[in-house]
Formats: structure tokens, C-alpha cells, sequence
């Protein structure tokens, strides 16, 4: 199968369904996978609007890049798939990579902590560093049942804006970027930071918030930090890791 369809695509989606399959077992490594549910879906290069996404029904630590399916906007299948794929997560995707052309890669997962955090009146809050890169590009997009419905597209686009990070209120956490690797990046530190803000509150005793003003000027000093570090610094060496865990990724 891998012969099959790598023969039928471009390097450059063989190459993105690469990352894209890697970066399924990534999550699944670092243990944020949700038996076979929430996505990871990344635009084909080229100028047809056409995505990879995960085949419905296969783990997390069981997709390769031949088995990715290509889909369109709608989710009609592009391109021959013994997989069907999950038309409730397809919403989701779909809606932000239709509005943001930046929106290359979109990640959304139901990790324990990152739900808890959603659940919180007070959402995500500035305890730790890790919570500075999230805060200084973060929206928030309330609860409207099982992503079904074509109409909630508008108002989840109206929500993220052109934010990279988003709490979908008693759901979970979603990150976009203009690759694979900087989405990853941005769901690691903000997987984190809702980990910290956790344990800081189980403890009940009174929490130190960082100061607004390194807040207010935290954009300027997230870019610097995390400008090509997913793609440039880390992502080699967690492909590494995901080839020696979960070998075969790249068949």
C-alpha cells in the first residue's frame, strides 16, 4: 500500500503525510490520545483546498502516512481510502482551515488536563511561563454539543480570530500553525502549562500569578522564542523518538 500511494502523490504531500503521521504518534507517546477520537489534519501543498486527516478507527499509534485520508472542505474523499473518516472532527477542521489560509496544520485534543482547564471559569491562567506562549495568542469557544453542526463553524471561526491557540469550552485544547511541526510545538507548551496550573491549584495554597506588564509584552517575546522552533530544533529529534517508540510511521 505505501508503494501505492506514494507513487500516486507528490513529494511534497508524501513529505507532509510523513510529518503528519509522525506527529500522530507523537501524541500518542506523550499519552495525549483519546482512543480513536479528536484529529490532527494538515492542507496538502498545491493549490487544490484538499487535507490529510487520521482514518476513523485506527489508534493514534497505528496511522501511517499511506493510510491518511485526502479529503476536501466538505470531507468528500479526494483520493481512493479503504478508511472513512469521522465527520463530527472534520467540522472542527474544516471550519478553521477554510478561514485561516495560515491554518496549514490544526491539532485538537481531549487530554484529562486540558479539558479540567477548559472547565474552569477562569480558563488558562498566567502561573507559569509555559501559560505566557498560549496567553499572548489565546481565544476560547463555548460548548454547542458534538461539533455536527455546519452552522457552529461560524461562530468557532468568529472565536479563534487569528489566534494559534484555543480552549474549546468542557472539550479541549486546539492549536493552529503554518506547519506540522510549530502546531505540535504550540499543543506541547500549552498541554504543559495547563498540566502546572493543575498541580499549583491541587496544592490550595495561594498562587503567585506572573505580573500583567511581562504579560502585556509576552507576544513580542513568544514570537522570538518560538519562531521555527518546532520545525528547526525539535521536531527532528521527536521524530527520532516517535521512530524508535512507534516504528513504521513512515510507510
Amino acid at each position: 500500500m505505501t508503494d501505492s500511494v506514494k507513487s500516486k502523490v507528490s513529494s511534497e504531500e508524501w513529505q507532509t503525510r510523513v510529518d503528519l503521521a509522525a506527529c500522530y504518534r507523537a501524541v500518542a507517546m506523550y499519552g495525549w490520545d483519546d482512543l480513536i477520537f479528536t484529529h490532527i489534519s494538515a492542507r496538502v501543498p498545491g493549490p487544490d483546498h484538499h487535507f490529510l486527516i487520521n482514518p476513523y478507527g485506527l489508534m493514534f499509534d497505528e496511522v501511517t502516512a499511506s493510510s491518511l485520508v485526502k479529503v476536501d472542505l466538505h470531507g468528500n474523499k479526494v483520493m481512493e481510502s479503504e478508511y472513512d473518516i469521522n465527520p463530527a472532527g472534520f467540522t472542527i477542521h474544516s471550519a478553521v482551515h477554510e478561514a485561516r489560509d495560515d491554518a496549514k496544520c490544526v491539532l485538537h485534543l481531549h487530554t484529562a488536563e486540558g479539558v479540567a482547564v477548559s472547565i474552569l471559569e477562569e480558563g488558562l491562567q498566567p502561573y507559569s511561563q509555559q501559560s505566557l506562549f498560549p496567553l499572548a495568542s489565546l481565544s476560547y469557544h463555548a460548548y454547542e454539543g458534538v461539533a455536527l453542526n455546519p452552522e457552529e463553524k461560524v461562530r468557532l471561526v468568529r472565536d479563534l480570530g487569528d489566534t494559534q491557540f484555543m480552549i474549546l469550552r468542557n472539550h479541549g485544547l486546539l492549536t493552529c500553525a503554518d506547519n506540522i511541526p510549530d502546531a505540535f510545538l504550540f499543543m506541547f507548551i500549552m498541554q504543559r502549562a495547563c498540566e502546572i496550573q493543575l498541580k499549583a491549584q491541587a496544592t490550595g495554597k495561594p498562587l503567585i500569578p506572573i505580573h500583567s506588564a511581562i504579560l502585556d509584552g509576552i507576544r513580542t517575546q513568544a514570537d522570538q522564542v518560538t519562531r521555527q522552533a518546532g520545525g528547526s530544533l525539535a521536531w527532528p529529534g521527536i521524530k527520532r523518538r516517535v521512530e524508535r517508540r512507534f516504528p513504521g510511521y513512515d510507510k
